[in-house]
Parts: C-alpha cells; structure tokens; sequence
C-alpha cells in the first residue's frame, strides 16, 4: 500500500484506542487459546490433579500469545503487501493507517515479554521443561508471519497451528498441573487442535485468491478448494471420533458423548464451505470459532462430571 492510501484509510476511519486495540487483537479468535486450556484442566481435574493458580496463569499466557501473534500478522501482512485493498476479511489495523508499524512492533514486545514474565511462574511450578515449550511457542508466534521462512507464506500454518493450539496447549495444561503426561491428555488435545485449525483452513479457504496475488502460499492456495474442504471435512470427523475412543478406551461414560450436542452446528458448517465462497465464508469463520468453544466446553464437562 502506497504512503498516500495508508494515510487516506487512517482517516477514513474513526475509532477510539481502544477500539483499535481490541480489533488488533481479533477478539473472536481468542476462543482459541481458550479451548485447549479448558480441555487440558478437565483432563487434570479427570485424573485428581487439579490445581487452580498454574491453570489461570497457562490461560492468561495462552490469551497473550495468540495476541502478540495476531499483532505480528497485522504488522508482517502489511509489510509484505498481503493485506490488499480488495481485502475479504476483518480490518487491519497497520495497514488501515490505525496504528503505526513502530507502536505495533512496541506491543507485540510488551505482550510476547508478559506472557515470558508470567511464564516463568510456570516454570517455577513445573520445571524447565515448560521455559522450553514458552518460548518455542512465542517464536512460533513470531514466526507465523515474519522471519526468513513465515510458516503461514508457505503452507506450514495449518501444522503450526494442530500442534500448538492442540498438543501443545491441551497437554501442556496438563502438565503444568499434573507434571505428568498421559495417553488420555494426549487423545483430548487432538478434537482442540483439529477444530482450531478448521478456523485457519475456513480462512485461507476464504483468502484464497487474494493470497495467490500476494505470494502467500497456504496450502489453500497450493493444493486447491477441493483439497480445503477436504482437509475441513476430515478434521470435523476425527473430532467427533475421538469422544468415542475415549469412551471405550479411558472413560467409559456416556456423558462423554456431550460434544455430539454441537454436531448440528458442524453439519451447517460443511453445507457453508461446500457452497460459499469469498466473503460469504466471513459467517462460517465466526461459526467455525464459535464451533471450537461450545465442542471443548461440552468436552471439558463430560470429562468432568
């Protein structure tokens, strides 16, 4: 985007501060860094472990990482010309004009630098083990969009985005909690991971035309629609499979079928990606975050009660 656009879209527009804030940070993709957290205390409250403080910390780091993250994609789509006029999806605030380069690269330090600092209690609590995994994810985190190999600018967002918000965030919850790691922390992250990563296959699903102009190459955009809406069908099924295998195989308990409440929600979901494209798919990402939350809350209860 050229000087002159930048500085129009900066008036175009009147937000507060905190306004601007708030949509940098893309508060409906926050319910991602939730889930994994809710799902990883249940299963530690599921085997006796349960410890409070170490949960809220492991959330409140989680929420702070996939900010900074998400303020480190709207500063490096901006650099890299990704976020283009013709734009489908929410507002950017870089490129809007909104918020300066230089102020976004100063909070995306401030909240990657809370999220270390409040770590380290966690550290405290579990060992060094878990100052390796905080700062594998920040630099994942930085990483996602910027650095001399971006994961997302070459098809490695959606991988990215299963291990951390799935394994490494539900089992990682866990062990802060049970300082162990079991088969059954194991199982209960993948319906996290595969759900949150249906929200990034809806979105560059979406993205994919204007990602193809910009260089990025996601896997939407190197293997094709067919190949998205694959890849999104095949993750809402393994979801809804592993309910069953914890069922025969850990908890044998019908309440853990709760999350198959939500399986109406998934079947209107793959309608929506079989049949919109482009900005019509901006509903289905809301739904699809939404999804994730009400699947890992009825999850979270039926490995409880």
């Amino acid at each position: 985007m050229r000087k002159s656009e930048h500085q129009i879209n900066a008036t175009a527009i009147k937000l507060s501060q905190a306004q601007i804030w708030f949509l940098a940070s893309r508060p409906k993709t926050l319910l991602a860094a939730v889930v994994p957290v809710i799902i990883g205390t249940s299963v530690a409250s599921y085997s006796g472990k349960l410890d409070l403080l170490p949960a809220i910390v492991s959330l409140i780091c989680s929420i702070l990482i996939q900010t900074g993250t998400n303020f480190v994609n709207d500063l490096y789509d901006f650099y890299s010309g990704a976020d283009r006029k013709d734009r489908v999806g929410p507002l950017r605030v870089v490129s809007n004009g909104l918020v300066s380069p230089e102020t976004m690269k100063l909070a995306i330090y401030l909240v990657f630098g809370l999220s270390f600092l409040l770590g380290m209690y966690l550290v405290y609590n579990a060992g060094w083990f878990i100052l390796f995994i905080g700062i594998l994810s920040i630099l994942a985190g930085y990483a996602y969009t910027a650095g001399p190999y971006p994961l997302a600018y070459n098809g490695l967002g959606d991988i990215f985005v299963f291990i951390f918000f799935g394994f490494i965030g539900t089992v990682g919850t866990f062990y802060v909690q049970a300082l162990e790691i079991t088969p059954f922390a194991i199982w209960a992250s993948v319906p996290a991971g595969a759900l949150i990563t249906n929200i990034l296959v809806v979105n560059n699903y979406r993205d994919i035309k204007q990602d193809k102009l910009s260089g990025k190459n996601t896997l939407a955009v190197k293997f094709g629609e067919t190949f998205s809406r694959i890849q999104y069908l095949g993750f809402m099924f393994v979801s809804y499979m592993v309910p069953v295998i914890v069922f025969f195989t850990f908890k044998n308990n019908l309440l853990i079928f709760l999350p198959f409440l939500s399986l109406p929600l998934a079947i209107r979901l793959i309608k929506m990606i079989f049949s919109l494209k482009g900005k019509d798919l901006n509903k289905t990402l809301e739904l699809t975050a939404k999804l994730s939350a009400i699947y890992g809350t009825l999850f979270s209860i039926g490995i409880l009660l």
